[in-house]
């Protein structure tokens, strides 16, 4: 009926009217119809502009999501290649992830995706996916932890551990023209070392004898070995290459017994030291800021600053000779305990000589292996060795629903280590650190193998390990980011 209305409008505003004019009425009815037409064509054309730029900027976000996260140990030229390739591909990838056939330019990115040994293991036949347990963090909650009220509540045990003593001595010096901090270890000398028995081991801070007795690596002041000498209980930490900001211990939750009876020990390196002097944090004259003894390390015994670090985590019994106990805390977070208490919790109540958190997603080594690789923390060719060195000496998966399993997890959060200096807490301490100095600095690879292998190798001296809940370590602690400005690590080797 419109269109017979339009005519009809047309035909009678054809006429002239009286005054001899003709009306203009139809030509403005038109005009107006074509106005509004085009203001239609106008809000489409915005409509769809809007959709295809909501796609784009998803397609971007997903593409960043993807691998910013892991991107940062590779070379500043493949990162920014790869990034690029994400930046266009990355929604493909999250939404399928299908396998993509690029040129030859980026041959290498499909090496990263996918890789042979993957293939031989079982892992994935096509590509890496991310661990069915990998979820967002913000998932996880600290949970309550029964301490005790005060230091003056506790008391350590006499004798609390019934365990066969033996004698554990360390290598001192090697004859070679290239010394090494982890020494030369063959792996016959390897094997031996497992052994819970009266023996000489290899377990860092060895000495060349060309010439002088030139040490490979961590090299103290005379000042800095005696402060560290009398301490009975150490609290440790480490800043390498600027990679932290320094986190104090929160004075307030720490009682003036621990105070004056618990070393606070900070290892940093000069570059560290001159960083966190320029933001505040500057030694007083003994060297302390806050609670923390700064004790500066020269001569740094490996180029990776995380290996590095894993030094004063795992050889605390060799740092502190004297000490009985001690906390290993990771520089991103900051203790709000009293260490006393702590060690009351872990080790006195259970009985046990080390203690452990267990991981917060990951439970087993090989979701370990695939989202190392996923990420880029380290070569991953040299992650595939060690996996595959660790399988052929009798490593297998972890089962959840094993009621006789060992570990309740076979992945572990390093992050916060408490340890009664026993012997044969000693002896795993030592082992796992020569499995870091051997294969690569991601520790959580090799912490079920080494507890494995020691406790199959020693069945009348097992070592009484207390794998915690996360959840506790978060109640013990506050979490925070690694520092985000800082010079990057040295590239996977």
């Amino acid at each position: 009926m419109l269109p017979e209305r339009r005519s009809t409008v047309a035909s009678s505003s054809s006429y002239q009217n009286p005054s001899g004019q003709n009306d203009n009425s139809f030509l403005l009815l038109r005009r107006g119809k074509k106005f509004g037409g085009r203001i239609g064509k106008l809000k489409l054309s915005h409509l769809f502009f809007f959709f295809v730029s909501l796609f784009f900027f998803s397609c971007v976000f997903s593409g960043h999501k993807l691998l910013f996260h892991g991107s940062e140990l590779l070379p500043h030229s493949e990162r920014n290649r790869k990034q690029t390739i994400f930046l266009c591909y990355g929604f493909v990838l999250k939404s399928y992830y299908v396998k993509l056939d690029f040129d030859s330019n980026v041959d290498h990115l499909k090496t990263h995706l996918f890789t042979s040994s993957e293939r031989d293991m079982g892992l994935n036949s096509s590509h890496i996916q991310k661990p069915p347990g990998s979820k967002k963090r913000n998932k996880h909650l600290p949970c309550e932890v029964p301490l005790a009220e005060s230091v003056n509540h506790i008391l350590e045990p006499q004798e609390y551990l019934d365990s066969k003593p033996f004698s554990l001595g360390f290598v001192e010096t090697e004859t070679c023209d290239k010394p090494r901090f982890g020494g030369h270890q063959t792996l016959k000398e390897r094997e031996r070392s497992y052994s819970a028995i009266n023996q000489t081991i290899h377990c860092g801070f060895v000495k060349g004898t060309n010439g002088l007795h030139q040490r490979a690596g961590f090299d103290l002041s005379e000042k800095d070995r005696a402060y560290m000498k009398n301490c009975v209980v150490s609290v440790s930490s480490c800043i390498f290459g600027s990679s932290d900001f320094l986190r104090r211990p929160a004075t307030k939750k720490i009682s003036e017994f621990s105070k004056q009876n618990v070393c606070f020990v900070m290892f940093l390196d000069e570059q560290t030291l001159s960083k966190l002097a320029s933001e505040g944090h500057v030694p007083d004259k003994q060297g302390f800021v806050g609670l923390w003894k700064t004790v500066v390390v020269s001569n740094l015994p490996y180029t990776d600053m995380r290996k590095t670090g894993k030094v004063p985590k795992f050889l605390s019994h060799r740092l502190f000779p004297s000490s009985r106990y001690s906390i290993w805390i990771d520089s991103k977070m900051r203790l709000t305990t009293d260490p006393l208490l702590i060690i009351d919790f872990f080790l006195w109540r259970t009985k046990s000589e080390f203690a452990i958190s267990n991981h917060y997603d990951r439970h087993c080594v090989w979701d370990e292996v695939v989202q190392n690789k996923r990420l880029n923390k380290y070569n991953h060719t040299a992650i595939d060795e060690q996996f595959m060195f660790y399988r052929s000496d009798g490593l297998k998966k972890f089962d959840p629903s094993d009621p006789n399993s060992p570990l309740p997890s076979y992945v572990p959060e390093g992050s916060f280590i408490v340890r009664a200096h026993t012997p044969m807490s000693n002896l795993f301490s030592c082992l796992w650190f020569n499995e870091v100095d051997r294969f690569t600095s991601r520790d959580q690879l090799s912490f079920a193998y080494t507890y494995l292998k020691l406790q199959r190798l020693n069945p009348d001296r097992p070592l009484r390990l207390n794998m915690f809940k996360d959840c506790e370590r978060r109640a013990l602690t506050k979490l925070f980011h690694h520092r985000v400005d800082s010079s990057p690590h040295s590239p996977p080797a």
